[in-house]
């Protein structure tokens, strides 16, 4: 009996402990909840849906600051201008699939998962599909306004056409890149044969310039002998003239030896 009694205590615990530990689900005062609703309304139908794309586009350029000056003073309602300009771009890239903006269907308000936020929910409709248009407020004193997106609802079937298409986009840019790897591949093997190409050129120029070089050196050699032809011809006629030494038969100039510094030398 002891033990069954032990054993009923420990669960009683158990559960008294697992009950503590559960969190109660805040709720919205009617107030806040009619409040929330009616300006997330006006948010739309007076702001977002009341702009075509160009003063859409005139209102973003002029920053978030004076975005957030706009809603907090047209609208009563504390607002983060960055999240503003968010509103806009994602109202903008909707409109095209929302089509015109008829009416709204349906409200709803409460808090998110943490209890830190209000999520306000709005069913609208256009000409072209429904959308939900989301908006998040701060639990503070002002209710601030930190974000409001709006999606599409798509249908079954569209989802799975987008899905379809971005996996055929996503297949067909993967086989695109691997055939261009392939082909990147398969043009390495003309590498050697145009490094052998540029070798061979470079080899023939070389060729070409020593046997220049050849032929410059033997012109030159064979001028530098002519050269001292005619200067053994010019100083047999002069030691000749000079009359130290009979006639010109009677010696052989053998070598020709230029002095340094000398004033003949040239």
């Amino acid at each position: 009996m002891k033990k069954i009694s032990l054993v009923l205590c420990f669960l009683a615990c158990f559960f008294c402990l697992t009950a503590c530990g559960q969190d109660t689900k805040k709720t919205l005062d009617p107030e806040v909840v009619t409040s929330l609703e009616q300006t997330t309304s006006n948010l739309v139908t007076q702001f977002l849906a009341a702009l075509d794309e160009e003063q859409a586009a005139e209102l973003s350029d002029q920053g978030a600051e004076y975005l957030e000056y706009v809603i907090t003073n047209y609208f009563g309602v504390k607002a983060d201008g960055n999240g503003m300009l968010n509103a806009l771009k994602s109202w903008d890239g909707a409109r095209a699939d929302l089509g015109d903006f008829v009416s709204i269907t349906g409200m709803n308000a409460a808090y998110d998962d943490s209890g830190k936020d209000i999520i306000v929910t709005l069913d609208v409709v256009g000409s072209k599909r429904t959308a939900q248009v989301e908006a998040i407020y701060k639990d503070d004193l002002y209710k601030s306004l930190t974000s409001l997106t709006t999606n599409i609802n798509w249908t079954f079937g569209e989802k799975m056409e987008k899905a379809g298409l971005n996996t055929l986009l996503g297949m067909g840019t993967v086989f695109i890149v691997l055939i261009l790897i392939s082909l990147i591949i398969s043009l390495f093997n003309f590498i050697p044969k145009i490094q052998a190409a540029f070798d061979k050129n470079k080899s023939e120029k070389s060729a070409k310039v020593e046997a220049v070089d050849n032929t410059i050196a033997q012109i030159i050699e064979k001028e530098e002998e002519a050269d001292d032809l005619e200067l053994v011809a010019v100083i047999t006629a002069a030691i000749a003239a000079s009359g130290t030494s009979g006639s010109a038969d009677d010696f052989v100039v053998r070598s020709i030896r230029r002095r340094k510094n000398s004033v003949w030398n040239y």
